[in-house]
C-alpha cells in the first residue's frame, strides 16, 4: 500500500481539484473539531487511508496531497459535538459524500447505520450510534473536469424565440425503438432524439433532475424508486444512473450534441432541500458536515424548518451555503455547458427570518453575477412555507412557471362558466403578474401540463387522478386538475370520444403557443402519450413514467409541429413589450384589439356576459419592436369553446387580406385565402389567420 504524505494546501477552490501533480481538498464546516479523509481502493470496498486535513482558515479545512490522481474513490468524516439540542449532528462513523464531488459511485444502500442515532431507540434521534457505515455508502470520485469542447458555442436562443421541452432523461429514451443507451445522457444525445426534438421544432430542453439525487428509502422498501429526482444529495455530480460508462464525459457530451443541434440545456435544480429529510433522517454528508450551517433550525435547533415539504430547507442565509450554490451553478455553466437553470421550489430560495424577500441575498448574488447573468434562469414561484406562493413576485432576470396560465386555460377548454376574461388575460402574457419592475412578456413560462400533474392526453382522458400503483392509496398528487375525461373514464374506443379529445388537445396546444410569453410542453404530450390517469408519476420507474414511443400519434405530432413553426413565423405572438389596448400605439394604431364575433369592438357588458364563449383577438406588433418584425401587419385568433358560429374578421385595408393558417378544427388547412370577410368557427375550434399583403 502507497503511503501519502499531506502537505498543508490551499482553501480555495472547494472539493477535490487535481492540478496536474497531485489533488487540494478543501471542506467547509464552522462547527467541526477535526475533518479527515478517507482514501479507498480501487475497487471502493477497502478504506487505505484516514488523512485529517492538516489545516484551516476561517472556517475551510484544507490540505494537498502531492502523486494523487484523477479516479482516487474517497470520502470524508467530521468530528464534533453530536448535540442535536444544539443544532449539531457530527459523528466520525459515519463516511460523508463531499458536497463539491463532481461525481459520485452509486446510491447509499439503505441500513440503519446510515443514521447518525440508533434506530428504534426510545429516544431516538437524540441518541447516538457508534457503527461504521461506510460499506453501504457511495464514494466520491476525484475527476479532471477537461473536455475537448472543440467549437462548441451555446446557442443563446432570445427568450422570445424559446419554446423549452421539459423531459425527463430516462422517460424520453427507455421506449425508443431507435436508442441504443436507453435511460443515459448518451441516450438522449442519439440521432433518434435530436432529430425528434429538431424536427418538432424545439429551442430548449428542460431535464428533470440530473445532479446525483437520493432513492428514498421508504420507496425502496415498497418496491419503487425516486424517478423523478428532487432529492438531492450532490450539487456538482451527474446523476449516477445516466451515465454509461461513470463518465462525466458522457453529460458534456450529450450538451456538446444538443448545441450543435441549436438546442439550448437547461437544468431542474433542487437547491431548496436535500435528501437527508428531516431530524429522524440519513446522515450522508451537509448533517454531518455542519448541520447547523447547513439547514435552517427552529428555534429548539432540534427540529428543521420544512418550508420545501420534505424534511429540511436549505440554510441561504450563511455565506458559505450560499456560495456552495453558486459554485455550483457556475461549474454547471462553464465546466459542463448548461444555458440555465429551473429552480425547484425557489421561493425558499428567497427565504429570510421574516419570510419571502425578492432582494434576498442569493437573488441580489445572482444579479451581480457575470457568468449567472447570461443564462437562462427560471423559477418555480412557489413552496409550502407560510407566504410561499409568489408568481409574478420575482426579480428580473429570472422567468417563472405561470402556474395560473395552466388553471385558465385548461378550465376554459373545460367550459368552466366566467373564463372567458381569464383566457384574454393569459394569452396577453398576464401582465397583471409580470408587467412590472421592466420585465418582458416573455417572464411568463406559459403550460397546460408539467413533469408533476396529468398529462395532456390525461387531462382530457380522466376526471380523477388514479395514484394507486404509488402505494399511498391515491391520497398523493393534485385532486383539482381541471380535466375532462369528456364522457369516459380513461382509455376508449369510441370513435366521437377519440376525435373530441384530439380536438381539445389541439385547443390547449394551440392555446398554448398562441399566448404571448414563453411556452413549454412536456415530453410525450406532442405523442398523445397518457401516464394511465397517474398525476404524480414521481416513483414510476416503468411504463407509466416512460414515453410510449411504440404507439405514438404521429398525425398529433404533426399539428403540433406545425403550430410552433407558425409561432415561429409570426413574431406578434411572441413580443418581448406587454400588449395593452388603447395604450401602445404604432403609427397612431392600437396593437390589440378585442372583437365580438359580429365585428362589434368588445366592450365592458360584453365581457360580463353570462353566456360568453368566444374570445376573438387582433394583435399587432408592440411599439418598440425591431423593424424586422413588422413585415407582418397583424394576427386575429378566435377561441370558440361554444357551439359553431359565424366570425366577422376586422376591416382589411387596401390590398391587404386575411389568410388561415390554423384550424384547429381541420388540422390539415394550411393557409387558405378567406373571401366575404367573415368565417365559420367550428364547436370547440381555435382559428389562427394572418393578414397579408397582396402583391400584383
Amino acid at each position: 500500500m502507497r503511503e501519502y504524505s499531506i502537505l498543508a494546501g490551499r482553501a480555495a477552490p472547494l472539493g477535490a481539484t487535481f492540478d496536474g501533480e497531485g489533488v487540494n481538498f478543501a471542506v467547509f464546516s464552522q462547527h467541526a473539531r477535526r475533518i479527515t479523509l478517507c482514501l479507498f481502493s480501487p475497487d471502493g470496498k477497502t478504506e487505505t487511508h484516514r488523512l485529517d486535513l492538516p489545516e484551516r482558515d476561517g472556517d475551510v479545512w484544507h490540505g494537498y496531497i502531492p502523486g494523487l490522481r484523477p479516479g482516487r474513490l474517497y470520502g470524508i468524516r467530521a468530528d464534533g459535538p453530536y448535540a442535536p439540542e444544539e443544532g449539531h449532528r457530527f459523528n466520525s462513523n459515519k463516511l460523508l459524500l463531499d458536497p463539491y464531488a463532481k461525481r459520485i459511485t452509486g446510491h447509499p444502500d439503505w441500513h440503519d447505520t446510515l443514521m447518525g442515532y440508533k434506530v428504534g431507540h426510545g429516544q431516538a434521534d437524540l441518541s447516538f450510534d457508534k457503527r461504521d457505515n461506510a460499506r453501504y455508502m457511495p464514494r466520491c470520485v476525484v475527476e479532471d473536469v477537461l473536455f475537448a469542447w472543440g467549437r462548441d458555442t451555446p446557442p443563446r436562443v432570445p427568450h422570445e424565440e424559446t419554446v423549452i421541452y421539459e423531459a425527463h432523461v430516462k422517460g424520453l429514451t427507455q421506449l425508443h425503438p431507435d436508442v441504443i443507451r436507453k435511460g443515459r445522457f448518451l441516450g438522449l444525445a442519439s440521432d433518434a432524439v435530436l432529430d425528434h426534438l429538431v424536427r418538432l421544432g424545439i429551442t430548449a430542453i428542460e431535464l428533470l433532475p440530473s445532479q446525483a439525487f437520493l432513492n428514498d428509502r421508504f420507496l425502496i422498501e415498497k418496491g419503487l424508486v425516486n424517478y423523478w429526482g428532487y432529492q438531492t444529495i450532490g450539487f456538482f455530480a451527474p446523476e449516477p444512473r445516466y451515465l454509461e460508462n461513470g463518465q462525466i464525459a458522457e453529460f458534456q457530451h450529450m450538451v456538446a450534441r444538443l448545441h450543435a443541434a441549436g438546442i439550448e440545456v437547461i437544468m431542474d435544480v433542487v437547491y431548496n432541500h436535500t435528501g437527508e429529510g428531516n431530524e429522524l433522517g440519513p446522515t450522508l454528508s451537509f448533517r454531518g458536515l455542519d448541520n447547523r450551517s447547513y439547514y435552517r433550525l427552529q428555534e429548539n435547533p432540534r427540529y428543521y424548518i420544512n418550508d420545501t415539504g420534505t424534511g429540511n430547507t436549505i440554510n441561504m442565509d450563511h455565506p458559505m451555503v450560499l456560495r456552495m450554490v453558486l459554485d455550483s451553478l457556475r461549474y454547471w455553466v462553464e465546466v459542463m455547458h448548461v444555458d440555465g437553470f429551473r429552480f425547484d421550489l425557489a421561493a425558499t430560495l428567497g427565504r429570510t427570518p421574516t419570510g419571502f424577500d425578492r432582494n434576498a441575498a442569493f437573488f441580489q448574488a445572482i444579479r451581480q453575477d457575470p457568468v449567472l447573468t447570461q443564462v437562462k434562469l427560471i423559477a418555480e414561484p412557489w413552496d409550502i412555507g407560510p407566504g410561499g406562493y409568489r408568481v409574478g413576485g420575482f426579480p428580473p432576470p429570472f422567468l417563472e412557471w405561470n402556474d395560473k396560465f395552466r388553471d385558465g386555460i385548461r378550465r376554459f377548454w373545460r367550459g368552466d362558466p366566467g373564463h372567458v376574461p381569464v383566457l384574454a388575460d393569459r394569452i396577453t402574457g398576464s401582465a397583471l403578474q409580470f408587467d412590472h419592475s421592466g420585465r418582458p412578456a416573455t417572464s411568463s413560462v406559459n403550460f397546460v401540463t408539467a413533469h408533476d400533474g396529468f398529462t395532456l392526453m390525461d387531462v382530457v382522458s380522466y376526471s380523477a387522478k388514479h395514484n394507486e400503483a404509488n402505494g399511498e392509496g391515491n391520497r398523493d398528487g393534485h385532486n383539482d386538475n381541471g380535466s375532462d375525461n369528456m364522457g369516459v373514464e380513461g382509455q376508449t374506443d369510441d370513435p366521437a370520444i377519440v376525435a373530441a379529445r384530439a380536438q381539445r388537445r389541439r385547443n390547449l396546444l394551440a392555446t398554448l403557443l398562441f399566448s404571448q410569453g414563453t411556452p413549454m410542453i412536456v415530453a410525450g404530450d406532442e405523442l398523445g402519450n397518457s401516464q394511465r390517469g397517474n398525476n404524480n408519476a414521481y416513483c414510476q420507474d416503468n411504463e407509466i413514467g416512460w414515453i410510449d414511443w411504440p404507439e405514438a400519434d404521429w398525425a398529433f405530432f404533426d399539428f403540433v409541429r406545425r403550430l410552433i413553426a407558425f409561432r415561429r413565423d409570426h413574431p406578434i405572438l411572441r413580443q418581448k413589450r406587454f400588449l395593452h389596448a388603447h395604450e401602445r400605439l404604432i403609427d397612431g394604431i392600437e396593437d390589440l384589439f378585442w372583437w365580438r364575433p359580429d365585428g362589434v369592438p368588445m366592450q365592458d357588458a360584453d365581457w360580463n356576459a353570462p353566456d360568453l364563449r368566444t374570445l376573438c383577438v387582433e394583435m399587432r406588433i408592440a411599439s418598440g419592436t425591431p423593424a424586422y418584425a413588422q413585415r407582418e401587419e397583424a394576427v386575429f385568433l378566435v377561441f370558440n369553446r361554444g357551439e359553431a358560429v359565424t366570425v366577422h374578421l376586422p376591416p382589411c385595408p387596401e390590398n391587404r387580406r386575411w389568410r388561415l393558417w390554423i384550424d384547429t378544427g381541420h388540422p390539415d388547412i394550411d393557409g387558405e385565402v378567406v373571401d366575404g370577410g367573415f368565417l365559420k368557427a367550428g364547436r370547440e375550434t381555435v382559428l389562427a389567420l394572418e393578414l397579408e399583403t397582396v402583391h400584383g
